[in-house]
Order: structure tokens, then sequence, then C-alpha cells
């Protein structure tokens, strides 16, 4: 069973992938450890400040472990170091009521992070700060604020793909790729 519990942190629509990680963080390389906890430390730090700060200035993590997303979230360029970023800051799912098809399939294909479509618009209903358990086998989110459970759509096999750490990492595994 996957739960994650944690902060939540709520953005709106359209949260583009320039938003996700500014274009002056694509030098840090994700496969260097140091790079990547760099690279997490950026996370959503092209957000207007009136969101608040995702990874607290001077930190390398969030307390966020969910983020609450609207229509479209991950607009924008390909840039695989999206997902990438929002994993490395310690992030480790976004619910939305839609995603950009290219950042979905990033989410995917790195492992990093588990995409939740809402049917809910949970946006305009969630705040910032407040506590959450999001159970991935049975497609819920409670709110411990209001102790309200959100049916979520169903991911299907791509919590398998996730949980292997990725596509190759699952490729591997499920005897697709040669080891």
């Amino acid at each position: 069973m996957t739960i994650i519990s944690g902060k939540i942190f709520v953005a709106g629509d359209n949260i583009d992938t320039d938003q996700i990680i500014p274009a002056q963080y694509l030098n840090l390389v994700p496969t260097i450890p140091a790079e990547l906890e760099k690279l997490g430390s950026h996370a959503l730090s092209g957000l207007p400040d009136s969101y608040g700060k995702f990874v607290p200035e001077g930190q390398l993590k969030t307390p966020y472990a969910i983020i609450i997303g609207g229509r479209n979230f991950g607009c924008g360029s390909s840039r695989e170091h999206a997902p990438v970023c929002l994993g490395a800051a310690g992030a480790r799912a976004v619910v939305a009521e839609s995603f950009a098809r290219i950042f979905f399939r990033n989410c995917i294909a790195t492992g990093q992070l588990y995409p939740v479509e809402t049917p809910a618009r949970l946006c305009e209903r969630l705040k910032t700060g407040d506590e959450g358990e999001l159970d991935l086998e049975r497609n819920t989110l409670t709110v411990k604020r209001t102790g309200e459970t959100i049916a979520l759509r169903d991911s299907g096999a791509t919590r398998e793909v996730i949980a292997a750490g990725g596509l190759f990492d699952y490729a591997r595994t499920a005897g697709l790729i040669k080891k």
C-alpha cells in the first residue's frame, strides 16, 4: 500500500515548467548527487511571491510532500528537470485537475513524483500547510483539517513504474530490458 502523508502546498492553474524550475538552474546535472540536491532547493522558485516559499530560504528540502495544482500543471517546455527537482526537494506527489502531457510522462519516466488527477477543484478548497494523506491504492486524499476524503482518478499502472524508480528501472525489473 502506498500512502503519502504530509503537508500540502497549493498552486493554481497553468503552473509552467519555468515556474517549477527556472531556466537559470537547468545547468545543474541531476545525475550528480550534490547538483541534484541543489536543483531541488530551487523547486517552484519561479512562482510569484504570493504563493510563499516551497523550499524555505537557505534550505535544500521542502516541508511539503503533496502539491495541489489546478488545470494544466507542468505546461511549457519538455524539461525533465521539472519533476526531478520537485522529487529532489522532497515532494512525493502532485494532485491536479489536469497535467501537461509531457510533464505527466516525465513524472513517470523519471520515477520522481506521482502525478494524480482529481475531478475536484482542490486548489480553491485547500490551503498551503494543510496536512493530507494521499492513498494511492484507494485513490483518495484525506485532508486532516476538514476530515474530508476526496476521490481521485485511478493512476493505474503508472504507480508501479514510479515505485520501481522510473521507466528504465521498471523495464529492467519486468524483463523488458536485460540487466
